[in-house]
């Protein structure tokens, strides 16, 4: 047992456990720090106001403390919530000055506006980015010792600090967890309810419960002196109910009051009853502000700090607050609340108009402003402005937008209020309630910069919630509001444009991209001219045109690191892609690795998602399944974190290509199909096409070809409106075609072929023109003219030799040495066909390996075997067996319709068979 106990939430002080025992909750802490010492984990302590659960949490963190963990702990109250950030300041003032220093500048410069240390110059920042900084110290000091963060009270955090604190539990890793006590209302849904780790078992929820009688009489006897009698302390415990600090207070009252209190509330009141006006008044300051101190509170009531300090002391002395150095502190929040309540509106107006002009945070001083005021007011109103601009400025859209709705409240509620309201909003995460301020407003505004802003910004809410068509129609409106305002109009182009696209009308974002780039080389600002050539060098890839190698650098060396742009917009972002769609994956990887660390600093979730699947994308390009596997579970981590289908769609899709590339056939199939499922009920069908390709990926790679072709007949059949045969678009076709011909459609190949050529020798695409190569070839021996088809395969694998795609390079090789068998260069086959499979095995690629390993066997196998089944005869038995004409065999294995009937004949003979059926049922009791 530990040699500390819990009493009330009253006292900071330790309790022997001689005296009060909490054997059910200490057990749960002792549970909690050992986790920690290996893993995440994470305890909330519920329970009503004043039933012990600061002294258990503080008695926790003590022992925490004493095992060397380092402890970052907040004691939120119910006046600091208005305060942005108020509990995360609290949680970085534990820090040493020096972990600081290591963090990356916008972190750095975060952690200084929440703590107030100078929020002017610096790069911008948000929420996310607070919570970048406050989860890289955790990760520094878990790299010394345990880390545990403790909050009491969380039902009083701010909305930002919340947002902070769930971004940083979700991905806590290693020796890290979180403990904190949360006020248990009866009928109200916990505000907790954002606690969740990445293990959603890893967090135990405690109920504090009663304390005993005998736990009661020991309490009564510590903190009062005095030993109450038996009767008396048994009406206590039954009208308290247990609860620690109603029982000390109605103790009080024994000898001094006529009657035990009756309700937590009478409690309170019958303690602030007897205060004279002064030392009232000096309370009801204390409770309206978070941080009060005697200096503040004598400001407030007109005093010196030496007679403040003098006439709070007998205040003191009845335990309703503590002074601890400069600072007051209430012993019990509930006193704090119950002489807030207590003082009439009148009073409290007043006060709050006193400490208005005390404070020095804007937030603070504009907040005691609008509850001072009674009307409108200009004063107020300009105060409540320039505070929500400070709040945006410290990183505090929540905060922010909450300023503006109070001055909208007071009569301040104006079109341009409106739009910087649902902006503050929107950046703060909260769409629904952006579009709500916002939609109203529109209507009212008149043509001009203000009413595209709000366009834009309405367009932002509609693409956020992937509704592009809708996007369209009002950012095409506002266009026309934007006028020759080019400094708007030009983001607003580029929204459009990206509206344009993701609703599949790739012209018309095209030429909005262009008009983009000529505005902005027009105005000159960089990041907005980067932007413009980022945007427009995607769009001239996706639309068949390639892209412009001057323009790209010009859009890389343009953008500005420091400045929060949409990651679409971004340069590095545009040369990842258009570089890996042309086979330059190392570059490409390069300028995703640049944008990772930037997202990664700035704790942008979305932007993560974004990252995660491009490089599994580069990744399997590369035939790096293992790199590959482990971006695919990060995508996956951070969609189920972000939530909705649209993220999990690209997650399940990438995680179902690594799974088809590695053989786990069952799991990819299973991605596949959910991902099509999700793509559906978020009505995106572009967003099908590939998790469409794994499913004909995972077809061909098993020789079904009747299931691949089937699987991949809407993207067949909408081939003829490609307009780009970039890999992004087109990575099905080699697939598609290797399919077609193995099932005697060879008529159906010529127009992907020809895409494929065309624009590979347009564009110098060696992807393009290496799969055009091997598709010649299969298309070649389908026709009998096996030397042009081996030609072909050979040309093609000097474009394989331009790229670093060598997954690829060993299937163009394996149709090689089939080609080859068939030229009855069987050494030769061999050799390039033995070097396939092991290409295909030091992958990982076992399904590939296997195909190539066959092939091996059918070139190398000796032919006086006349009682078993040659691979080659096995190979047709197999095909034969899973309902496949003797045509579809002959194409599948590059032989002629002849020669399967004769190795049926041979198969026949040495099985003892004369059906199809038989064989059949042979080949499946094999399996």
């Amino acid at each position: 047992m530990w040699s500390t106990a819990i009493g009330s939430d009253c006292h900071d002080h330790p309790v022997p456990v001689a005296v009060v025992s909490r054997p059910i909750e200490l057990r749960a802490i002792t549970r909690f720090a050992a986790a920690v010492a290996e893993r995440p984990a994470g305890l909330l302590l519920e329970g009503e106001a004043g039933i012990g659960k600061t002294t258990l949490w503080l008695a926790g963190l003590e022992r925490m403390r004493a095992q060397g963990f380092h402890v970052l702990s907040a004691r939120a109250w119910e006046a600091e919530s208005v305060l942005a950030y108020g509990t995360v300041a609290d949680l970085l003032a534990d820090v040493d000055e020096s972990r600081f220093a290591a963090l990356p500048e916008v972190q750095r410069v975060a952690a200084d506006r929440v703590l107030m240390r100078g929020a002017g110059g610096g790069p911008e920042t948000d929420q996310h980015v607070v919570a970048a900084a406050l989860l890289s110290v955790v990760e520094t000091l878990a790299a010394d010792a345990p880390v545990v963060i403790g909050v009491d009270d969380v039902q009083w955090l701010d909305p930002c600090s919340q947002t902070v604190l769930a971004f940083v539990v979700r991905r806590l890793r290693g020796r890290a967890g979180l403990i904190a006590t949360e006020r248990f209302e009866p009928d109200h849904t916990p505000v907790s309810a954002w606690l969740q780790l990445t293990q959603p078992d890893a967090v135990e929820r405690v109920r504090v419960g009663p304390l005993s009688l005998g736990g009661l009489h020991e309490l009564v006897n510590q903190r009062l002196g005095r030993a109450l009698p038996r009767p008396t302390m048994v009406r206590i415990a039954e009208v308290s109910g247990g609860n620690p600090f109603y029982a000390l207070e109605m103790a009080r009252a024994v000898g001094t009051e006529p009657e035990l209190p009756r309700t937590l509330a009478e409690v309170v009141r019958n303690r602030i009853a007897d205060l004279d006006d002064d030392p009232a008044d000096a309370l009801l300051a204390a409770a309206c502000i978070p941080d009060p101190t005697v200096d503040v509170l004598a400001r407030a009531t007109e005093k010196t700090a030496d007679a403040m300090a003098e006439m709070l002391e007998p205040v003191e002395a009845q335990g309703i607050i503590e002074i601890k150095g400069n600072r007051v502190e209430y012993a019990h929040p509930l006193l704090a609340r119950g002489v807030y309540a207590e003082a009439g509106a009148a009073r409290r107006r007043r006060m709050h108009r006193a400490l208005a002009q005390v404070v020095d945070a804007p937030e603070l001083r504009a907040r005691h402003l609008a509850l001072a005021a009674a009307r409108s007011d200009p004063e107020i109103l300009h105060a409540l402005d320039v505070a929500a601009d400070a709040a945006r400025t410290r990183g505090a859209p929540a905060a922010a937008a909450e300023l503006v709705e109070l001055a909208m409240k007071l009569g301040g509620d104006t079109p341009s209020r409106r739009l910087r309201c649902a902006a503050h909003h929107f950046r703060a995460g909260d769409t629904d309630q952006a579009y709500v301020v916002l939609a109203p407003a529109i209507e009212q505004m008149k043509p001009g910069t203000l009413r595209a802003l709000a366009r834009n910004l309405l367009a932002g809410i509609w693409i956020y919630r992937r509704s592009f068509g809708a996007a369209t129609e009002v950012l095409t409106a506002a266009v026309s509001d934007a006028g020759s305002d080019t400094a708007v109009l030009i983001p607003t182009l580029l929204l459009l444009s990206f509206a344009q696209a993701n609703d599949g009308a790739y012209a018309e974002a095209l030429r909005n991209a262009e008009e983009a780039v000529r505005h902005a080389e027009k105005l000159g600002v960089d990041v907005l001219t980067s932007q413009a050539l980022a945007d427009w060098q995607i769009l001239s890839a996706l639309c068949g045109n390639g892209f412009d190698e001057e323009s790209l650098q010009r859009a890389v060396d343009l953008e500005d690191l420091g400045v929060d742009v949409p990651i679409p917009f971004r340069g590095h972002s545009a040369a990842a892609q258009v570089l890996a769609w042309a086979g330059r994956l190392d570059q490409a990887h390069e300028h995703l690795q640049v944008v990772r660390r930037r997202c990664l600093d700035r704790g942008a979730d979305s932007d993560m998602l974004f990252i995660a699947v491009w490089d599994t994308l580069i990744n399997v390009w590369r035939a790096r399944f293992t790199d590959a596997a482990e971006t695919a579970v990060d995508a996956m981590v951070r969609a189920e974190q972000m939530g909705g289908d649209h993220g999990l769609v690209i997650a399940l899709t990438v995680r179902g290509l690594v799974s088809a590339y590695t053989g786990k056939v069952d799991q990819a199939r299973a991605d596949a199909t959910a991902a099509i499922e999700a793509a559906d009920r978020f009505g995106s069908a572009p967003l099908a096409e590939w998790p469409t390709m794994t499913l004909g990926f995972i077809a061909v790679s098993q020789g079904d070809y009747h299931r691949a072709v089937t699987d991949l007949a809407p993207l067949i059949e909408g081939v003829g409106q490609l307009r780009s045969m970039e890999i992004i678009k087109a990575a099905f076709v080699p697939d598609a075609v290797e399919a077609l011909v193995a099932l005697g459609r060879v008529d159906e190949t010529p127009r992907m072929i020809e895409a494929l050529e065309a624009d590979g020798r347009r564009l110098d695409r060696p992807w393009m023109l290496a799969m055009a190569g091997r598709c010649r070839a299969l298309v070649l021996a389908a026709g009998g003219d096996v030397d042009a088809a081996a030609e072909a395969a050979r040309r093609a694998l000097v474009q394989h030799d331009r790229m670093a795609m060598p997954f690829e390079r060993a299937r163009t090789q394996l149709v090689l040495g089939q080609l080859l068998r068939r030229q009855r260069q069987k050494q030769s086959a061999a050799t390039i066909l033995t070097e396939a499979a092991q290409t295909f095995e030091l992958l990982g690629s076992p399904l590939w390996s296997e195909r190539a390993r066959s092939e091996i066997d059918r070139t190398t196998v000796a032919r006086d075997r006349a009682t078993v089944l040659t691979p080659s005869e096995q190979r047709v038995a197999e095909l034969a067996a899973s309902g496949m004409t003797n045509r579809d065999i002959a194409a599948a294995l590059f032989v002629s319709a002849k020669t399967v009937e004769a190795n049926l004949t041979q198969i026949y003979r040495k099985l003892g068979i004369r059906s199809r059926a038989e064989l059949g049922r042979i080949v499946d009791g094999q399996r």
